[in-house]
This record gives C-alpha cells, sequence and structure tokens, in this order.
C-alpha cells in the first residue's frame, strides 16, 4: 500500500471501537514528524549538530552548564515555533468527541495534541512549553526568557528553573505514569500510533492492555517488534489513517476531522 493511500479499516475494529466504552491512545515522535517537528536526534543540526542529544538532556549536564542546556532547549522551541497540528493530531481529538471514555497518552513535549484540541492529554516526557524549578520546590511555569549569562529563577526559591521535560536519568512523573498504567489497564481499545514501542516503561503500555484484554491497533507507516503482537496493523501515517479510521467508525455524526 502507497504510504498516503487511504486504508481499508476492518470491519470487526469498526465495530470494536462503536462498542467501546473506553478507547486510549498512545503516540510517539511519529505523530509529531508529520507536522514538521524533528525528531529528538534529527534536531541535531547548525550550532548544534557536534553535540550528542542524550549529553545534554540530563540532569548532570545542566548542573554543569546550567545556560548551555537552556540555550539548546530554546533553540529547540524555535524548531516548533512553526508546527501545527496535523490531520492525525485532529482526528484523536474527534476521537475523543466520540467515544464515552477517552485517554491520550503521548511521549511527545510539543503540545499539538492540545492545540488540536484534545483535552486530559497524559504527558509521559513533559512538555517543552513549561519550566519547573530544577530543585524541586514544586513550581510549574509557561516557559520564560532567560537572562544574559544564566537560565531565569524559580520564583518560589530561586534555583535556576529547568524545561519541564524528561531527562536521561531521570523516571517518568509518577503521575503520569500512574495515570498511563491505569488508561492501559481500563482501555477496550488502544491504539499506539507513531511509535516503535521500544523505551520502557511506556513500551509495556500495549503489552498491559492486551493482557487485560483490549483490542490493540498498531498504527504506523513500519513495522515494529510490536506489530506481531497486535490485534490490526494499519499502515501508513497518522494523517491519513487515523481520519480514515473516524470516518469509518463515525461518519453518521458528521465529525470526521
Amino acid at each position: 500500500m502507497s504510504a498516503n493511500r487511504t486504508p481499508l479499516i476492518p470491519a470487526a475494529l469498526i465495530d470494536r471501537l462503536r462498542a467501546a466504552q473506553r478507547v486510549a491512545a498512545l503516540t510517539g515522535a511519529g505523530v509529531s514528524a508529520e507536522s514538521g517537528v524533528p525528531t529528538f536526534r534529527d534536531a541535531q543540526t547548525g550550532l548544534w549538530a557536534k553535540f550528542d542529544p542524550t549529553e545534554l538532556a540530563t540532569p548532570s549536564a545542566f548542573a554543569r552548564n546550567p545556560k548551555f542546556v537552556w540555550d539548546w532547549y530554546a533553540w529547540r522551541r524555535e524548531l516548533l515555533a512553526g508546527a501545527a497540528p496535523n490531520p492525525g493530531h485532529h482526528a484523536l481529538a474527534a476521537i475523543g468527541r466520540h467515544a464515552p471514555q477517552f485517554r491520550l497518552i503521548t511521549q511527545n513535549v510539543d503540545g499539538l495534541h492540545q492545540a488540536a484540541g484534545s483535552t486530559g492529554v497524559i504527558e509521559l516526557h513533559g512538555n517543552i512549553g513549561r519550566v519547573r524549578c530544577s530543585r524541586g520546590c514544586g513550581t510549574v511555569e509557561h516557559w520564560a526568557e532567560a537572562k544574559a549569562d544564566e537560565p531565569p529563577r524559580c520564583p518560589a526559591c530561586g534555583a535556576f528553573l529547568r524545561p519541564d521535560v524528561v531527562w536521561f536519568e531521570e523516571m517518568l512523573p509518577p503521575a503520569a505514569l500512574a495515570a498511563a498504567e491505569d488508561a492501559a489497564l481500563h482501555c477496550d481499545v488502544l491504539l499506539v500510533i507513531g511509535t516503535a514501542a521500544e523505551v520502557y516503561p511506556a513500551a509495556a503500555l500495549p503489552h498491559t492492555a492486551r493482557a487485560c484484554g483490549a483490542t490493540v491497533v498498531e498504527i504506523n507507516p513500519q513495522a515494529t517488534a510490536l506489530s506481531a503482537d497486535v490485534a490490526h496493523v494499519l499502515r501508513g501515517p497518522a494523517g491519513v489513517v487515523l481520519p480514515a479510521l473516524v470516518a469509518a467508525t463515525w461518519s453518521a455524526s458528521g465529525d470526521i476531522t
């Protein structure tokens, strides 16, 4: 099937979605890539090309040179400035309007799901549009501009503010992970979209859902390690497959975007 050809949606999947009370989705970098958002490693261009992102996105790197790490994230935010939600993002927002209960879990940090209208998004890796206290006092704010020689300071305790994202060497936010695991445990259908599902603990969510009786669906242009273990595989980009899935399942409502 051509990468942009509208896929045939299995009748069994349509019936399952229509009957489902609880639908969940897990999205990865492939969804954002369709909006022109470079993946974590693909973003290393220009001045930053000589640096390993795994050596920048760590608490130890921030401790050594907070302004350097801050500037890298400021540059990454600039890369997102022109990005807009694609049809895949909008289709997920539409599923949220149709399914009796819908939980959207994302590994992306760009906020494009919220921009498309999705609510209650579970952000496993945080959000690059926010900052938080590096000392852990609990302060979370919208992105702030840095001074010439250092990142901005926490208004509550004076420590440096840092991007509100999960770095290497860090655990996922406990509340977000617990919400994601709860969604996997109790969903009737789980859509796994634009992710290879190889990085744990997020990679465990499809297996948890399947073990609990959910219908797991993979939506991805390429085969992954998960492909052999799901009920349905829909090959193609999210921006093509998801609108087709919504149209086939809920077209009678007139809301397919």
